[in-house]
């Protein structure tokens, strides 16, 4: 029996390999284009809710010596509940991403293949930022300690956008300023710093 399929591609794949009665709406094989390929990725609906469509992205560690640009299309209205490596619940959601990058740059890359994505929630241009672990809170207002002439200074900071690494500093401090990482309960306006490896 010969049977047209709905769209030009390749055969990726066949779910069952053998003679078999099928029902209507069985699945006899799966076809692509294997040259359009779009990124289905499996993200936390915290962070999906600040991505928006045409948001840029990099795809990452699929294979080739350079990363590949793609944009996100949409994110699908509805998550689902997974557990996570650590036994955690998470909502997660999928998010489908256009490859723009042309199939010359990436040959080889097929159906079904792992990527790691970085995907780009904000952009700016010049901006001042500090290490997240250098901010705390004190009396409801963020601050940092600031090293001045050998000692520590309390300052307050107007934060803006951060991540799990840095954090926007839209006032309170200057570029070129040192500040110190992890300030315990130890340190205090006037506190002696000492440079590490210093005599």
């Amino acid at each position: 029996l010969r049977l047209t399929a709905p769209a030009d591609g390749v055969v990726l794949d066949v779910p069952v390999i053998s003679e078999r009665p099928v029902t209507v709406g069985a699945t006899l094989v799966s076809v692509g284009d294997p040259g359009d390929l779009e990124i289905v990725a499996d993200l936390l609906s915290s962070d999906a809710v600040r991505l928006a469509p045409g948001a840029e992205a990099m795809v990452e560690r699929w294979g080739g010596p350079t990363a590949l640009r793609a944009v996100l299309r949409t994110v699908e209205p509805v998550a689902a509940t997974e557990v996570s490596a650590l036994g955690i619940e998470e909502q997660r959601v999928d998010a489908v991403l256009d490859i723009v990058s042309p199939p010359e740059e990436r040959p080889g890359l097929g159906h079904n293949f792992a990527v790691f994505l970085r995907v780009v929630e904000w952009r700016t241009g010049n901006t001042l930022q500090v290490p997240l672990s250098a901010v705390f809170r004190n009396g409801g207002t963020w601050h940092v300690f600031v090293v001045e002439g050998g000692t520590a200074r309390m300052v307050p900071v107007d934060l803006g956008r951060r991540n799990d690494r840095s954090v926007q500093v839209l006032g309170g401090i200057e570029i070129g300023q040192r500040v110190i990482e992890h300030p315990n309960d130890r340190i205090g306006d006037g506190t002696p710093i000492v440079e590490r490896g210093a005599e």
